[in-house]
């Protein structure tokens, strides 16, 4: 894989620019057409995307399919099926007073969009937001993690194959690389990955007042309360901690018990695990793996051997980090300071909800937040808090759905896509108001003749 250069991504900006102002890709056809081109291509090459994963991340083929690639096709079909209905003219009503005219939303691409690509996942997000440039009518320049390079060079060509690079483009690099992106100007920017980057991107942008969407992450908080039902809370929890080994931006990053259930908690979400992996998880060829040498030592660093409850292996040569639950955690240790990314679950016994509530607004608004338990009490935990997206009785499964929103807030981002808001987030809503010449009003042009009944009826 070539890195850009300060001269190629000019050149490659300039041939996207060119080609938007063309108009090419507002015809709905287009889009269609190049949606119907990047779902041939991801079926074509669906073997080795698979195997990319596991290289870049030990994947096993059934959770790159049921977290990634089956994630990307279901998208780009949705698109498809309603495209003609997100694409269309949307009528809003006029205010009498404005009358007889009509009103419209117009759906107008923004323009050259950047997108950027964490490792985690790194063939759905980089190629889940790309379906929303094609819809939309964009065009985008892609930046894939070079920490997952195998997954990037699959991707490369797939987007090489399938479009030209005047409409669509894959670029590599690493920090170099994107403080020369970040100086370049774009219609907007799309980030997937940490605060500190996530910052560094706003600030480039704000050179050229550049939209942003930001999807970073945080510490989100799993609350038990004493009316969960505990063994499917504990293979809720379980499953999702330890889905790409933890390397998720919406996993659970710590659990807030109940004093009286915590012990039995630990010990059946231990058990799910056993049940997953087996004995020796990290024998197990459905537990992948840390992506690379320096987040691996950060993780081990984040754990105190004194507080393994259970697990606490690991295995030097392969990077791996068995599930691990901490106990007697407080919010002074260092796996409380930082989002973990890992598979290591601090478990935090409490009083009641409101000292959860208590504990949860210590930290920055989180991505997601989970609870089980009656779902009454669920409703008052969600207005007490603020959160990306939120599960009841379950964790991360809001994601599956493409009709909800996917983003966060505060801190842990802002703006949202997937479905409708895939489409929407590439899209500038214009205002239209079409006025008739039969008719032309005389109250509001000077002198303001009426003023009086005018005044009326506009109070």
């Amino acid at each position: 894989m070539d890195f850009l250069t300060d001269s190629s991504i000019d050149d490659l900006l300039s041939k996207q620019k060119n080609f938007f102002a063309s108009n090419q890709t507002k015809s709905i056809s287009f889009r269609k057409n190049a949606l119907q081109k990047l779902l041939k291509a991801c079926l074509k090459y669906e073997k080795e995307i698979l195997i990319a994963l596991h290289k870049d991340l030990r994947k096993s083929s059934e959770e790159a399919f049921l977290t990634e690639f089956s994630f990307v096709v279901n998208e780009i079909k949705l698109h498809m099926k309603n495209l003609y209905k997100w694409s269309a003219p949307r009528r809003v009503s006029t205010p009498l007073v404005l009358m007889p005219s009509r009103s419209q939303i117009y759906y107008e691409p923004l323009g050259v969009s950047l997108v950027i690509a964490p490792w985690n996942y790194p063939f759905l997000l980089l190629f889940s937001p790309l379906i929303g440039v094609l819809s939309s009518g964009c065009c985008a320049v892609l930046k894939p993690s070079p920490d997952s390079k195998y997954t990037a060079e699959i991707m490369e060509k797939i987007i090489k194959e399938t479009f030209d690079e005047g409409h669509i483009a894959i670029v590599h690099g690493e920090k170099k690389e994107n403080q020369i992106l970040f100086k370049k100007r774009f219609d907007h920017i799309f980030f997937t990955g940490g605060s500190e980057l996530g910052k560094i991107v706003m600030r480039a942008a704000a050179e050229f007042l550049t939209p942003v969407t930001l999807e970073l992450g945080g510490k989100s908080p799993c609350i038990v309360d004493e009316s969960a039902d505990l063994k499917v809370t504990a293979k809720r929890i379980a499953w999702s901690k330890t889905i790409n080994a933890g390397q998720t931006c919406i996993a659970p990053d710590y659990v807030l018990v109940a004093n009286d259930l915590k012990e039995q908690l630990m010990f059946h979400i231990n058990e799910e695990w056993t049940k997953m992996y087996g004995g020796d998880v990290l024998g197990s060829e459905m537990y992948p793996k840390i992506i690379h040498q320096g987040h691996y030592n950060r993780l081990l660093g984040l754990i105190d051997s004194d507080k393994i409850k259970y697990g606490g292996d690991k295995n030097d040569e392969t990077l791996q980090i068995a599930p691990t639950i901490l106990d007697r955690v407080t919010l002074d240790d260092a796996v409380m300071k930082e989002e973990i990314f890992g598979p290591i679950l601090p478990v935090i016994g409490i009083k009641s909800m409101e000292e959860a509530n208590h504990i949860i607004q210590e930290f920055e608004k989180p991505l997601a937040l989970y609870y089980f338990g009656n779902s009454n009490k669920a409703k008052n935990i969600l207005n007490k808090t603020s959160s990306g997206g939120a599960c009841i009785n379950d964790a991360i499964m809001h994601i599956a759905n493409p009709n909800l929103p996917f983003g966060g807030v505060g801190q842990s981002g802002h703006g949202a896509y997937h479905g409708h808001d895939s489409f929407l987030c590439f899209t500038h809503k214009k205002a239209v108001a079409t006025t008739p010449t039969w008719i032309d009003l005389p109250f509001k042009y000077v002198p303001f003749k009426g003023f009086k009944w005018l005044k009326k009826f506009l109070t």
